[in-house]
């Protein structure tokens, strides 16, 4: 049921994006007086779902979920269709209309894109306010990657700064690290102050690995519940009790103890448990599929969380500028995308759905909607023919020269673009696959 509901927030979000998109070429077609032949949500090789026809548009739902698209008419897009561009120009075509028109059409779905995604941050933060773990409150100190731990950092370092920024969001220290060049990490230990020098492969190194889970706040693993017919329940263990070890291997947060729990599927293990200050010792099988049947105490139970309210009107100057920080992110990570160890982290419809909670949750939904509208406006304005941004390219350059690239070029540049897109396509749901089977 979990990923099923994933699969279904995926789907509407992308639906609506792609369908506003859609509506800002529509939008600025119609304004102009240009002629929109098609407006489909999804793409509708061989047929539809639906469709019916008003005016000189047809209007319709295809079956392949993988975008969808507005045909202008005078325009080359993914339709091919050559046909109108061997005869002169309509009144009523793109091809006819002047450049400043056609560069509001062409900008149409990108600005509608953007300025949504601030709309929707803004409602948001409204709504829900701003809830965060600031870095300081993390009073257990830090979980880190094993690439971390090879550079001098330990699990329980309380981090301080980051070169000479102290980090407010928790959140944001693997962003910061990744993305500004840090030199050196400032952390306390043992009540003592050290600086721990990051090495310059550091940055490739962390890309190697998962961004995720490269640093987390520590959390103790303290029982909440015991489920019924599962291991767990045919044993001592409470709740309340804090587990600290398996076998002789010590476990001092609920991320380590996954990590251990998979050596032991299908087997017995003896659990180290602190009941209050009383240290015991509790024989417990695990499934086959690595799991004892408890449920640990909810993380933000631990720690103070900061919450930012926000009325009507400021909510929209914070939403502004959440999603300028937002953008600001994915343009700074775009020069990692062509190393060897940045494309490995690209992911295709199956990352993106696994961002969405297992359970319906309005604020998420509507807070990752906000960033893939982000990304399909960033994405979108990218300067590679078949995009938006391929378009404007070549209208930009039409401005300036005042000559018209030929048909023909467009035409090849279009396929080039498809061909292009197709690739990066099922390199990044390739990714995806070999992520989940590896």
């Amino acid at each position: 049921m979990g990923v099923f509901m994933q699969i279904v927030q995926l789907l509407l979000s992308l639906s609506i994006l792609v369908l506003l998109h859609e509506f800002g070429h529509f939008f600025f077609a119609k304004l102009f007086k240009t002629r929109v032949d098609k407006f489909y949500l999804f793409f509708n090789p061989w047929f539809s779902l639906f469709k019916f026809k008003k005016g000189d548009t047809e209007y319709g739902i295809g079956w392949l979920p993988l975008g969808g698209y507005c045909k202008i008419a005078g325009m080359i897009d993914e339709s091919m269709d050559k046909e109108q561009l061997m005869k002169p120009a309509e009144p009523y075509e793109f091809r006819a209309k002047s450049t400043w028109q056609r560069l509001l059409i062409i900008s149409g779905g990108v600005l509608v894109n953007f300025v949504l995604a601030l709309f929707i941050y803004s409602m948001v933060l409204f709504v829900w306010g701003e809830e965060y773990l600031p870095v300081k409150n993390a009073k257990f100190g830090a979980e880190w990657s094993d690439i971390a731990l090879k550079i001098g950092l330990q699990n329980g370092d309380k981090i301080l700064k980051i070169d000479t920024c102290v980090i407010e969001k928790f959140p944001e220290v693997a962003t910061k690290i990744l993305l500004d060049n840090a030199k050196t990490i400032t952390i306390e230990r043992n009540n003592e102050v050290k600086t721990i020098a990051i090495p310059e492969s550091f940055k490739k190194q962390m890309l190697s690995g998962k961004i995720k889970s490269f640093v987390q706040p520590l959390i103790p693993f303290v029982v909440d519940d015991v489920i019924k017919g599962m291991p767990a329940s045919k044993t001592d263990i409470k709740s309340g009790d804090s587990i600290v070890g398996i076998n002789k291997t010590a476990t001092p947060s609920f991320f380590c103890f996954q990590t251990e729990i998979q050596k032991y599927k299908g087997k017995k293990i003896e659990l180290t448990i602190y009941r209050g200050i009383t240290e015991k010792k509790i024989n417990v099988d695990v499934t086959e599929k690595g799991f004892i049947g408890v449920k640990p105490k909810p993380w933000k139970g631990y720690f103070t969380m900061k919450t930012t309210h926000y009325n009507l009107i400021a909510s929209f100057p914070a939403g502004i500028k959440m999603g300028v920080d937002i953008l600001s992110t994915y343009v700074k990570q775009l020069p990692l995308i062509f190393t060897k160890e940045g494309s490995q982290q690209v992911g295709g419809f199956g990352a993106i759905g696994s961002m969405f909670p297992k359970e319906w949750d309005w604020e998420s939904f509507w807070f990752l909607t906000a960033m893939l509208s982000i990304i399909l406006a960033f994405m979108n304005i990218l300067p590679i023919p078949a995009l938006d941004g391929g378009y404007i390219i070549f209208i930009l350059y039409e401005i300036i020269t005042r000559r018209k690239p030929s048909d023909k070029f467009l035409e090849y540049a279009q396929v080039t673009g498809m061909i292009l897109l197709l690739s990066l396509l099922l390199f990044a749901n390739g990714n995806d696959i070999k992520r989940f089977f590896f």
